[in-house]
């Protein structure tokens, strides 16, 4: 399946196939005429499926550097050792970067690749659900702060996404439910039909059968909605339902805890339950969400303080001219962006 980003200067496709990783040099001959390539991925990762991805790009000159997995590998501190690698292997402005890993790799890689040279071409091959989904597509990369996360980024398209649902096989159970609270977000937002299909089964593994269709579903959701806002001013912020709690919740807990689909989905649940309470959200949508992070594994609340919470607030990235900008619902499936401050969570002990 190939769906398309369309973005003038910034277009790029989306190809979603089985077993589509080792034919990604013949993909890659569609959109890459120079010689040579840097493969960053993770210690995870790299020793499944790197020698893969090097047995389809034999007629290239590959470097690859490995690095730790985990969120705490997104910061500076990192960016120094890509460089270097980049610098190693005389990567110029006209060979390429491919991204093998999950939303973390992604982000760091994209960043690198963005500021390295002022730009070199990228392409991203994302290997969790949660990148497949979601992170993987829409330009958007970035390194962590100690004060929060993807407080430094860019947007910077890749040339081209290759997702192959086969390698989620070897994901632990742990991540296909993190990458469960990014598919739930998009039923929640913009698709009743995919939120009821996700409420119709009883575990993951009834749906798995249909995964590759969930995961074009959602793919061409955030398709649509960046094409027509590509730098997160207007109906973009949609996709960030839940992510004011979830950053704050995962920055609270150093990264240790909940991973961050499992932070969405808290935040998807406790916000919607305050704006019920608020009568901003009808009576019955919180529940509905919590019955479909039951069924994925998901949590739904953490014990995170108000005092912690306020305080993160004031510094995300949707805080624009003194004004939080919330996501919450109309309905499942119709989502709306609601201007507050961090007074819309006053009374709420812990979340």
């Amino acid at each position: 399946m190939q769906l398309t980003v369309n973005l003038g200067e910034n277009t790029y496709p989306i190809y979603i196939e089985n077993g589509i990783l080792q034919k990604t040099g013949t993909y890659i001959r569609k959109i890459f005429k120079g010689q040579r390539i840097m493969i960053i991925s993770d210690d995870n990762v790299f020793p499944l499926y790197g020698q893969q991805l090097l047995d389809s790009l034999t007629e290239y000159e590959c470097h690859d550097l490995i690095l730790p997995h985990g969120e705490t590998t997104k910061s500076f501190k990192t960016l120094p050792v890509i460089y270097a690698a980049l610098l190693d292997a005389k990567i110029s402005r006209s060979d390429l970067i491919i991204a093998l890993g999950g939303g973390v790799i992604g982000d760091l890689a994209g960043f690198a690749a963005a500021s390295y040279l002022r730009g070199v071409r990228l392409i991203q091959i994302p290997t969790t659900l949660l990148a497949q989904v979601d992170s993987s597509v829409g330009g958007k990369v970035a390194v962590d702060l100690p004060q929060g996360k993807n407080l430094v980024g860019a947007f910077y398209h890749p040339k081209m996404v290759l997702i192959d649902p086969d390698v989620l096989n070897t994901l632990p159970q742990h991540f296909i439910s993190d990458g469960m609270g990014e598919v739930v977000k998009y039923g929640c937002i913009k698709d009743r039909n995919l939120f009821e299909k996700l409420c119709s089964c009883s575990s993951f593994e009834e749906l798995k059968p249909e995964l590759g269709e969930i995961i074009a579903r959602c793919v061409d959701i955030k398709r649509i909605v960046v094409e027509a806002d590509q730098f997160d001013t207007g109906e973009r912020m949609l996709l960030n339902f839940g992510h004011t709690l979830a950053h704050t919740i995962e920055q609270y807990y150093h990264y240790q805890r909940e991973s961050h689909g499992e932070a969405v989905g808290i935040g998807m649940y406790q916000i919607t339950k305050i704006a019920e309470e608020k009568g901003l959200t009808p009576h019955g949508c919180a529940e509905q969400i919590r019955k479909a992070l039951d069924i994925y594994s998901l949590p739904h609340e953490c014990g995170l303080p108000l005092s912690a919470l306020t305080e993160a607030v004031t510094l995300d990235k949707k805080n624009l001219n003194g004004r939080l900008n919330l996501v919450l619902l109309h309905g499942i499936g119709e989502s709306y962006v609601q201007p507050a401050d961090v007074g819309f969570f006053e009374g709420t002990r812990n979340v």
